[in-house]
C-alpha cells in the first residue's frame, strides 16, 4: 500500500485538528542545512555549493521508482527519466529482449496486454483470508490463523463502517449549517449567531459540528470530512471486501509465482500522484526555475509501477526489484508497505540478487506509529527463517537495505513525524517526511507528508554520492549515509505518543541522513587503501 497518513484510528477530534491552519513547513526545507538554515533538513543546498560547486559528477545514477507511477511528461521531470534506448518506441516488439515489450520509462506490472490497469485492489489480509476460507481441509495451524485474520477483518469492517456513519452525519450537519448561513467560510464562533429560535435540525447540526471547526472553515473543514470519507468507501468497497478481486486485469498466472513476464508498459498508470511525488523528491530538476528542486541533480527516474490503491503484491514487488537490477538501475526506492504478506520468501530472493548485483534498497518504515521491531511491516531487510511463517525473523538481514523513518521540520522533542513507525533494530535512520513540496501529475506541485516522502530523500541523498562516487558498493554506499548522520542527542516524543525517549531507542544510528558529510566520508572513503 502506497505510505500514506493512514486514517485508521482517526477521531473527531484529530480530523478537527488536521483541519485547522497549522504552522507552515519552512520553503524547500528537506534540502537545508540545520547550522545555515536553522532547520534540520539534509544539508544537499550546502553540499552543491560548497563541496560540488568545481566538480563533475561521474555517472548518471538510475533510480527505480517501484510505486503506483510516474508522469513522464511533467515539466520538472521529462528531462530526469529514463529512457531506454534500446527498444524503439511503440513498436509493438521488444527490442532489447529483455521480455518487455515498449518498455521505455520502465514497465508496469499491475496492467494487463490490452491497456487496462489495475486501480484499486484488497489488502494482503483480505487476499490471504479469502483463500483459506476457500480451502477446504485446513489444516490446524491454518484454521487458526485463518479465524484469526477473519476477526481481524470483521473488527476492521466495523470500524469503517461506525466511521463512515459518523462522518456522514458530520457531513450532513455541515450541509445543514451552510445552506442555513448561506456561505461555507463560517467557523466556530460564527455560530454564535444562530439562536434558540433557528430550526430544530440547525440547532442540532450547530451541537454536533460547532466543537470541531474551530479555525478552520465549514469548506475546509468538509473537504478534510470528504477525503476521509472516500478513505472508508474505498476500504469497504474494496480493501476488506473479500468478494472483489481485480486481477483479472493483469491477466497473469498468479499461482505460478514465478512467473516474470506479464504487465505493460504504461509507467503512468491511472493514480500516478504518490509515485510523481516521490519521483520529485528524488531528482526534479535543480535551478531551472520551475517547481522544486529534487535532491540529486545527476539521475534518471525509472518507473516501475506496481503499488495499487490497495497492498501490493508480493510476486509483484520482487518482479519489479529483478526488473529495475537488470536494466541498470543503483538505487531503488520503495514507499510502501503492509502489514501481512503473501510469499515473503519470493521477495526475499530478488532483496537479495539486488544485494548480489550491487544495487541499494531504501524503503520506507510506514505511517502507523508503531514499533517495527515488535510488529510486521513488510517487505523487510529481515529475512525469513521458517518455512511457512513470514513473521519469524532470523538474525540474517540484507545488507543493501536501509529503512527510513520520518522527520518533522519542528525541533525539540517534536523532531520524530507523530505517524512514524520506528524501531531500534528495524529502522535505519530518519530524513525529512513532514511537508515536503513535490511534484504531482500534470504539471502540479504540492506538499504530502509520509515516511513515503522520507526514503526517497534518502534515495536522493544515496544517488547524489554515487553520481560522485561511482566505485561504492551498495553495502559501502549504506555505510556511508548511516556513519554521516546528523545525531540527535535529545529526548523526543515516541511517534503517536506523549512519552519520551532519547531518540536513539526510535533507530538504529539515532540520527539524520545528511548529504553534506555523506559526500565528504565518502571521499575518505574511496582514498583509503
Amino acid at each position: 500500500m502506497n505510505w500514506k497518513i493512514s486514517l485508521m484510528s482517526i477521531g473527531f477530534a484529530a480530523f478537527a485538528i488536521s483541519a485547522q491552519a497549522q504552522e507552515k513547513a519552512p520553503e524547500n526545507w528537506f534540502n537545508l542545512d540545520l547550522e545555515q538554515d536553522k532547520v534540520q533538513g539534509v544539508s544537499s543546498e550546502k553540499a552543491y555549493k560548497e563541496l560540488l560547486k568545481d566538480k563533475k559528477p561521474k555517472k548518471t545514477v538510475i533510480v527505480a521508482v517501484i510505486d503506483s507511477g510516474v508522469d513522464p511528461e511533467h515539466e520538472d521531470l521529462k528531462d530526469v527519466m529514463w529512457v531506454n534506448e534500446k527498444e524503439i518506441p511503440n513498436n509493438g516488439k521488444d527490442d532489447d529482449g529483455n521480455g518487455y515489450i515498449d518498455d521505455i520509462h520502465g514497465w508496469n506490472f499491475i496492467g494487463g496486454k490490452d491497456g487496462k490497469n489495475v486501480n484499486e485492489e484488497t489488502l494482503e489480509i483480505t487476499r490471504i483470508y479469502r483463500e483459506l476460507k476457500a480451502k477446504e481441509n485446513r489444516s490446524k495451524d491454518e484454521e487458526k490463523y485463518y479465524q484469526r485474520i477473519r476477526d481481524e477483518i470483521e473488527t476492521k469492517t466495523t470500524q469503517m463502517k461506525v466511521l463512515k456513519s459518523s462522518y456522514d452525519m458530520i457531513k450532513e450537519s455541515l450541509e445543514t449549517l451552510t445552506k442555513h448561513m448561506g456561505r461555507d467560510d463560517f467557523k466556530t464562533a460564527d455560530l454564535s449567531s444562530i439562536g434558540s429560535e433557528a430550526p430544530a435540525d440547525v440547532i442540532k447540526a450547530k451541537d454536533l459540528v460547532g466543537g470541531y471547526i474551530q479555525e478552520a472553515t465549514a469548506a475546509e473543514f468538509l473537504e478534510s470530512i470528504g477525503g476521509a470519507l472516500n478513505y472508508f468507501n474505498s476500504q469497504l468497497d474494496y480493501n476488506l471486501n473479500p468478494d472483489f478481486d481485480p486481477r483479472g486485469i493483469v491477466g497473469d498466472d498468479y499461482s505460478n509465482q514465478l512467473e516474470r513476464i506479464y504487465g505493460n508498459n504504461d509507467v503512468y498508470g491511472p493514480d500516478a500522484l504518490h509515485g510523481t511525488h516521490v519521483a520529485g523528491i528524488i531528482g526534479a530538476i535543480r535551478g531551472n526555475s520551475v517547481g522544486m528542486d529534487g535532491v540529486a541533480n545527476n539521475i534518471r527516474i525509472m518507473s516501475i509501477r506496481t503499488i495499487p490503491n490497495g497492498d501490493e503484491r508480493d510476486k509483484d514487488v520482487a518482479n519489479a526489484i529483478r526488473y529495475a537490477v537488470d536494466n541498470g538501475a543503483d538505487v531503488v526506492n520503495m514507499s510502501f508497505g503492509k502489514a501481512y504478506s503473501y510469499n515473503k520468501k519470493i521477495v526475499d530472493a530478488a532483496v537479495k540478487y539486488a544485494e548480489k548485483k550491487g544495487v541499494l534498497l531504501v524503503h520506507a518504515a510506514g505511517n502507523d506509529n508503531k514499533n517495527i521491531d515488535e510488529e510486521d511491516n513488510f517487505p523487510t531487510k529481515f529475512y525469513q527463517v521458517s518455512k511457512n511463517d513470514p513473521t519469524k525473523r532470523g538474525k540474517k538481514i540484507a545488507k543493501n537495505w536501509i529503512e527510513v523513518g520520518a522527520l518533522s521540520w519542528k525541533p525539540g522533542e517534536d523532531a520524530p513525524a507523530v505517524f512514524s513507525n520506528y524501531g531500534k533494530a528495524a529502522v535505519d535512520l530518519f530524513a525529512p517526511g513532514v511537508d515536503l513540496y513535490s511534484t504531482l501529475p500534470e504539471n502540479e506541485y504540492k506538499p504530502l507528508s509520509g515516511t513515503s516522502m522520507a526514503a526517497p530523500v534518502v534515495a536522493g541523498v544515496a544517488a547524489l554520492v554515487k553520481s560522485y562516487y561511482p566505485d561504492l558498493t551498495a553495502r559501502q554506499l549504506k555505510e556511508c549515509l548511516e556513519k554521516s548522520v546528523v545525531p540527535i542527542d535529545r529526548y523526543v516524543k515516541v511517534p503517536g505518543s506523549p512519552k519520551k525517549v532519547e531518540f536513539k531507542e526510535l533507530c538504529i544510528t539515532s540520527g539524520v541522513v545528511n548529504a553534506y558529510n555523506a559526500l565528504k566520508l565518502a571521499e575518505k572513503m574511496t582514498k583509503l587503501p
